[in-house]
């Protein structure tokens, strides 16, 4: 059931170790097929030189085991829940990186102060509110999707494809898996150099005008960084 997507999602979450986005067995990544409405995740636990494609699980969207012999990640609910919310993506991706789970713990949003950033993020990275004691003593992986969902109100998803969630760590998440992992590496970047931006000068702020025209040259129907032919 669903290989050749299992195959893919094994790959993606093979590129967060080779690109320093994870230790030992620390994050996730997952892959619907809007079809069925299945999603393929990694097993909660498995280091990631023990990881196979036929290791990857399959799960319905109530989190139900529909294929394969071990667990899924425990991250699962909170991925369902950003599936559910938001409608048109295909992939989510959850790391532990160093420089964006600073950022998180330290309860701060990340802002946008360069280039860099604004060429693929729109806006600064929202960090969520805490969870609540009772969110996090009842199904605290589901409450991460909907404190996620509720940081996005009045924000767009799909021009911030990211997000840290207080005292946690990073998801972020793309047309398919492999988008959500570039986009974990975009984000680490970025918040490496924007925590050293405001080490040199605390006051440092992008100005507006500049934030969107940059953003824009790559992203929407007027776009034009790049080819418009695939290489």
């Amino acid at each position: 059931m669903l290989e050749e997507l299992k195959q893919k999602v094994f790959e993606a979450n093979l590129l967060l170790p080779r690109n320093n986005l994870v230790v030992l067995t620390w994050g996730n990544v997952s892959e619907i097929d809007r079809e069925s409405n299945l999603v393929v995740i990694k097993p909660s636990g498995v280091s990631y030189e023990k990881l196979r494609p036929e290791m990857m699980v399959v799960v319905n969207e109530k989190g139900e085991v529909v294929e394969g012999n071990l667990k899924p990640s425990v991250d699962t609910p909170t991925h369902l829940e950003l599936y559910r919310q938001f409608k048109d993506i295909g992939g989510v991706a959850h790391t532990h990186s160093t420089w964006a789970t600073i950022w998180a713990q330290a309860g701060r949003s990340i802002p946008c102060l360069g280039g860099t950033h604004a060429d693929h993020f729109a806006d600064e990275i929202p960090c969520t509110r805490a969870l609540t004691k009772k969110e996090a003593e009842s199904n605290m992986e589901l409450n991460t999707g909907k404190v996620i969902v509720e940081a996005f109100k009045n924000l767009d998803y799909h021009e911030i494809p990211a997000v840290l969630e207080a005292f946690h760590g990073p998801f972020t998440w793309g047309k398919d898996s492999l988008e959500a992992v570039q986009n974990s590496i975009v984000l680490e970047e970025v918040a490496k150099m924007s925590y050293f931006t405001l080490e040199l000068n605390p006051h440092a702020v992008m100005p507006e005008e500049i934030i969107k025209v940059r953003y824009l040259r790559k992203h929407g129907a007027q776009a034009y960084y790049g080819q418009s032919i695939t290489l």
